[in-house]
């Protein structure tokens, strides 16, 4: 990678975080939102859900995970605002391609979100939760977070520009939010109607929840990372070929 594609990289994704700044009500919500919904998951549903263990401890990773996924919101409608408003036309008289500019939207995805997340973390310790993992497990759970930001981050890119305005990104990205309700994120996948089990184990944010859930927790975690990292690799890569054919098809003059 040259020293130029890298710093239309870091400049386009300082960018897209000042153009999050401003728009400060969906950057509240992409935060607080998840936040109170597991202070709601734990406090209002956690007696009557039963789990083997605390809810709180139970419903961390996929309280997490949904914050990726509203905070993915933001990306898809950066991306759709850009080709709306003719800054992409802007960009390629500065000899600046798409992937330049996707990246940063990305880029500026994974800062977002990895605050967000450590934020949600930090009020999951201030409610009970109480992690056993060593350092190795905590870099193992990094490492698939950021791998799952990075997943969502590129799929909600290619959402904004298949979307034609931003009130539509926003609405496709829809799709991505709902997964971890029907995953073992908030109920043992057991508890679910027979005809639902089989799409909540074999959907990707199963596997992520549980390689999170093990790691965090010191416990077995299988073939669950390996599948995790499977398909946030292969989420990464039809995301980018998506992205980048889309692109070329919404810019052509």
């Amino acid at each position: 990678m040259s020293s130029t594609a890298l710093t239309q990289w870091s400049v386009l994704g300082a960018r897209a975080l000042r153009l999050g700044r401003r728009n400060v009500e969906a950057l509240i919500m992409s935060i607080a939102l998840p936040v109170m919904l597991m202070i709601v998951f734990v406090y209002l549903f956690g007696g009557a859900i039963q789990t083997g263990t605390e809810y709180v401890t139970y419903v961390v990773p996929g309280v997490m995970l949904l914050c990726v996924s509203f905070g993915s919101a933001m990306t898809a409608v950066a991306v759709a605002n850009d080709l709306k408003e003719g800054i992409v036309d802007r960009f390629r008289t500065l000899d600046v391609g798409g992937a330049a500019m996707l990246s940063g939207h990305v880029l500026a995805s994974l800062v977002r979100n990895v605050v967000s997340s450590a934020l949600v973390l930090a009020v999951a310790l201030a409610i009970g939760f109480r992690p056993k993992a060593g350092a190795g497990q905590w870099l193992a759970a990094a490492g698939i977070l950021v791998l799952t930001i990075a997943a969502v981050s590129w799929l909600s890119a290619a959402l904004g520009l298949l979307a034609g305005s931003a009130e539509a990104a926003s609405g496709y990205t829809f799709a991505i939010t709902f997964l971890p309700y029907a995953s073992s994120a908030f109920v043992p996948i057991d508890t679910m109607p027979s005809w639902l089990r089989g799409f909540a184990g074999n959907q990707p944010v199963t596997p992520i929840t549980e390689s999170l859930r093990g790691l965090l927790l010191d416990q077995p975690v299988g073939h669950a990372p390996w599948r995790a990292v499977a398909w946030c690799a292969g989420l990464v890569i039809v995301a980018i070929v998506a992205s980048a054919a889309l692109f070329r098809v919404k810019t052509k003059s």
